[in-house]
């Protein structure tokens, strides 16, 4: 060979090894690319909030000398308004601190009156109860708008909502709560100086020409409080009335049940009997938010615990704490979170669901009142010296922190804590349940229940088609099989959900026996073959192709199974073995379960293992196996006890190579199971992995939301899970390999 050829030959070896490895290179950054890429979209759910104070200034001078009683702010952050005892909202401009407007809000019976007591109803509605025993509502409404010279405006508005005159009562009441539900019927909750309830119901009723009447009752709760009032709250839809004593007692009532008021809890909310101060709702009024004279903030739900038609109150989440007694909660009213104030003007930020102590905010003086803006992005805050200060609030995704997304929450409407994925509903008070640990387990669950179906077989393929397989059949066998990867994942996910889920669902006692009546079928024919002669001719002629003679009995095995299985379903479960074992066992069957996935991932995963296990095997050195058999050894003991142990770094790796497409893959999990997010071993039950999960959630999932950032989060676990497997699935291979050899 000249040496001018054997140089440009080295030097293209060369060259081809520095291309290699810049494409490995080029491999590897990519990879890391793409991790960086979605963890920078997933790190902004464990930023921590912050908070700033835009603007602060003086009260104005028309504010001197009043109390402030309740205050907001649009959530442009630029006017917000400041409700006093007199009854009069003063609209400032909160860049510059000036009057822009002075409503008072409208009643009949003259002026000179004060608010002796006011009720939060809703986004920036107010009850005002009047010192006279006068009743009214007044809305405070934000729009923003333009200008002539196109300049972004915010107008304001304040809209009376209701009105009632004093109920009639022998004293005055010192608190009156009203609602109107959805038949514009109305609700009103009478409290008197000396704690007397007195509840009205006014009706409202059609008749068959649609004209509207009206009934009115009244009822003066006779039922014992124990201690004097100190807080109460009323539902939205006037249904619920929650009391609170100054001996910690907690009281619920039932106003929308059939004829009088009902007494639904009356118990001691804590176990020292300190007084409750004040009662909040969170958003939506499913739970109840009870602030101790000690500082203390806890939210209660109703929860069933004697069966389903009986709840009652119970605490389901603590929040932080504060130094003194709380006088103020506010609701957010965007999310579960709640703004509580002390005596000493100090101001929590809490998110009830996370549990998450968010922000605490102090003034220079100590805060006397405040109001949050609609979008939460905004508060304000009156001292006791007059001043307004604003602070801009970036809390991106307070409903997140390691307990919700891995451990066990108490949702609201739920008995007990759970791990729950529901990450929307139909209404905008919902409670965002995003557990990723039934996903996570979903993922295994699916992997688990493919695997043990898939690597028998793929394993036992392999050797046999290794090991014993006619050469000549083999090169048409390993190909048909390597095709087999080539089937797209929907097609495979297609078939499974529409074609062998509800066959499985038709035949499942069939199935079960078919795992027992094919090997047996299998057992005998082998018992069968081995009573032949050795030299036989026909013994000569299988050599090779003994799983021409396997294929009959496996099917009728199972044809013999699938007959079996209807006449075991009809004499052992009564026709309908899913109602046997819903009735006998409390286990309800999906149609689409992890068998179905067992079988439809499982034949996805077996090419893999099949064709690296089978390459692993074949290139065991020819002389071990030929000097095994040399030795008098069987076929079958030198495949097991020579070949297989020299091929395992190979298994095992095509082992975990079949894992990790199990545990990525998506089309077949989302179109085969019922992807429900539960946990649950059972073999009847569906599930929902972390690839389904993403699939299914991304294209609802608004940009940079916290679902969409949560679904980012998912794909880091799935990346991380997957490095984690193969770098352990790395250093056992190489482990194998110093054990058993390099083949």
């Amino acid at each position: 060979m000249k040496k001018g050829l054997i140089e440009r030959i080295k030097r293209r070896d060369r060259l081809a090894g520095k291309a290699i490895q810049c494409v490995g290179f080029l491999v590897i950054v990519c990879v890391i690319g793409i991790l960086a890429l979605i963890t920078n979209v997933a790190l902004p759910l464990f930023y921590p909030p912050s908070a700033k104070v835009v603007s602060s200034f003086a009260s104005p001078a028309e504010l001197a000398g009043r109390k402030i009683i309740a205050a907001g702010l649009d959530d442009y952050l630029e006017s917000g308004f400041l409700l006093d005892e007199q009854g009069v909202f003063t609209f400032i401009d909160l860049r510059s601190g000036k009057v822009m407007d002075r409503l008072p809000a409208q009643r009949d019976g003259g002026g000179g009156h004060r608010v002796a007591y006011l009720d939060r109803v809703g986004r920036f509605d107010y009850g005002l109860t009047w010192d006279d025993g006068v009743f009214t509502e007044h809305q405070v409404k934000f729009a923003p708008g333009f200008d002539g010279q196109g300049k972004r405006t915010i107008n304001h508005e304040l809209v009376s909502t209701a009105f009632a005159t004093p109920n009639g009562l022998a004293t005055l009441s010192a608190r009156i709560l009203v609602r109107q539900n959805a038949d514009k019927g109305t609700v009103r909750v009478d409290i008197a100086a000396d704690d007397r309830i007195t509840v009205t119901q006014q009706e409202i009723t059609k008749d068959l020409f649609g004209a509207e009447a009206s009934k009115t009752a009244s009822t003066t709760l006779t039922d014992a409080i124990a201690g004097r009032i100190t807080a109460a709250v009323l539902d939205q839809k006037g249904i619920y009335l929650y009391v609170g004593t100054d001996r910690g007692t907690l009281l619920r009532w039932d106003l929308g049940s059939a004829g009088s008021p009902q007494l639904l809890d009356s118990f001691p909310a804590f176990t020292d009997g300190r007084a409750i101060a004040t009662l909040g709702f969170v958003i939506g009024d499913a739970s109840l938010a009870v602030a101790d004279e000690r500082g203390g903030v806890s939210t209660w739900t109703a929860t069933s615990k004697e069966g389903l038609n009986k709840k009652q109150l119970h605490r389901i989440h603590q929040l932080s704490n504060h130094s003194q007694q709380v006088v103020e909660i506010i609701p957010s009213l965007r999310d579960k979170s709640l703004l509580s104030i002390d005596a000493a003007g100090a101001m929590h930020l809490d998110h009830m669901t996370s549990e998450r102590h968010l922000l605490t905010l102090k003034a220079a003086h100590p805060i006397a009142r405040a109001g949050l803006a609609a979008k939460g992005n905004g508060l304000i805050g009156v001292d006791t010296a007059g001043n307004i200060s604003v602070w801009q609030l970036n809390i991106p995704h307070p409903e997140v922190s390691f307990k919700t997304l891995f451990g066990k929450v108490w949702y609201e409407g739920y008995n007990e804590p759970a791990y729950v994925w529901q990450s929307s509903a139909a209404n905008d008070d919902f409670e965002p349940k995003l557990s990723l640990t039934p996903l996570i387990f979903g993922t295994l669950k699916g992997t688990f229940y493919a695997m043990i179906f898939a690597i028998p077989l793929a394993l036992l393929g392999a050797i046999y088609t290794s090991q014993f397989l006619n050469p000549r059949i083999k090169n048409i066998i390993k190909p048909s099989v390597e095709i087999m990867a080539a089937i797209p994942s929907v097609v495979i996910g297609f078939l499974g959900g529409l074609w062998l889920a509800p066959l499985l669902d038709k035949t499942i006692v069939g199935f079960f026996l078919s795992m027992a009546v094919i090997p047996v079928a299998i057992l005998i024919v082998i018992l069968f073959w081995q009573r032949l002669k050795p030299a036989s001719r026909l013994d000569r002629a299988g050599y090779g192709h003994e799983f021409i003679i396997i294929i009959p009995a496996i099917m009728l095995g199972g044809a013999l199974a699938f007959y079996l299985g209807g006449i075991a379903e009809v004499a052992l479960f009564g026709s309908d073995f899913k109602l046997w074992l819903f009735e006998r066992l409390g286990v309800r069957a999906d149609q689409r379960n992890s068998m179905v996935i067992s079988l439809a991932l499982g034949f996805a995963v077996i090419p893999i293992i099949f064709t690296i296990a089978e390459d692993a095997l074949s290139n065991v050195p020819k002389s071990l196996s030929a000097a095994s058999l040399a030795l008098g050894a069987s076929r079958w003991q030198t495949a097991w006890r020579v070949v297989l142990p020299s091929a395992v770094p190979g298994i095992f790796s095509a082992i975990m190579i079949g894992f990790g497409r199990a545990v990525g893959e998506t089309m077949i999990v989302l179109m085969a199971t019922g992807n429900t997010p539960i946990i649950n071993l059972s073999m009847f039950d569906g599930f929902r992995s972390l690839s389904a999960n993403i699939a299914v959630e991304i294209p609802e999932a608004p940009l940079a939301g916290t679902l969409y950032r949560v679904l980012f989060l998912s794909a880091v676990l799935l990346f991380a899970f997957t490095f984690v497997v193969n770098t352990v699935a790395e250093i056992y291979r190489q482990r194998f390999r110093k054990k058993y050899g390099r083949y």
